[in-house]
């Protein structure tokens, strides 16, 4: 078992001591959540939160072992001002994550592909109109924090009957500070024109790949996250999506490797650990 850098109450200990910061943070919560903290507001990516799909797919052909501690129920999170999800897989769209969150948080702004709203509000048992729904291209913001929706390839760019997209990554800005986080997803034709038009100072991208074998949709493998993050001059590349499930992770070794090659700045977050934007030459 991958052991966490803090989780439980030394978790929040460090969340709470930077709350005041002007600085921007960001801990790695595991898989490809992450929460970011500026002055005081917070926002989580994409948390997963539990054991469900342990649960859920135990005893059958498709085992998800957890081989990464759990660093902390979502219930004993500080105040959350924002929360993403990026498509409708649990371990984007948990509920056993997300209930918890939104019930002591009931003014969080979710923000969701529009495409997913039906399904998102069941899962989640919250009132139809309630979360935040963007197709790609569109934008929402709340004060200091900003987001604008792209299209995701989770293994395609899939629509809806309305042409919605149901698999987004978005681009966040949050006061001075820029980040794209791809959801899940793989390369696709114009992806590096609309990541150099945003000019983002830090990625989060997974490195986890696509192999059929797995029997589930693929993202980019960690070759393709560093020379795509080179090709648009990212600043830093943060890897995700790895180290949680046994059938379905990857090496960050051979990222770290790739990226040192290429010359590709970037940074390796141990699970509970957290980066600033000061650390990373961002201001």
């Amino acid at each position: 078992m991958i052991k966490a850098q803090r989780k439980d109450k030394s978790l929040l200990a460090d969340i709470l001591q930077h709350e005041a910061s002007t600085d921007m943070h960001i801990w790695w919560l595991g898989q490809s959540g992450y929460l970011i903290q500026y002055q005081g507001k917070r926002l989580l990516i994409d948390p997963y939160l539990s054991d469900s799909l342990t649960l859920k797919y135990k005893d059958t052909e498709k085992p998800h072992e957890r081989i990464s501690e759990l660093v902390i129920d979502p219930a004993l999170l500080p105040t959350i001002d924002f929360m993403t999800s990026s498509h409708n897989h649990t371990d984007h769209l948990d509920a056993e994550t997300l209930i918890p969150i939104l019930k002591n948080n009931p003014a969080c702004k979710l923000i969701i592909p529009e495409a997913n709203r039906e399904f998102v509000t069941t899962r989640l048992k919250m009132d139809f109109q309630k979360p935040i729904g963007l197709n790609d291209g569109e934008n929402y913001t709340e004060g200091d924090f900003s987001f604008i929706a792209i299209p995701a390839s989770h293994n395609r760019i899939d629509r809806n009957e309305k042409g919605q997209c149901l698999y987004l990554g978005y681009f966040i800005q949050i006061g001075p500070y820029k980040i794209y986080h791809s959801g899940d997803t793989l390369y696709y034709e114009g992806l590096e024109e609309l990541i150099i038009d945003f000019k983002p100072q830090l990625a989060l991208l997974p490195i986890n790949g696509n192999d059929p074998a797995r029997k589930v949709a693929g993202n980019l493998n960690a070759k393709e996250a560093v020379t795509l993050a080179k090709k648009c001059k990212i600043p830093f590349v943060v890897p995700c999506h790895y180290d949680l499930f046994a059938f379905n992770t990857a090496d960050v070794n051979e990222f770290i490797s790739i990226a040192r090659d290429m010359e590709q700045p970037y940074l390796v977050l141990e699970l509970g650990g957290k980066c600033a934007g000061k650390e990373l030459g961002i201001n």
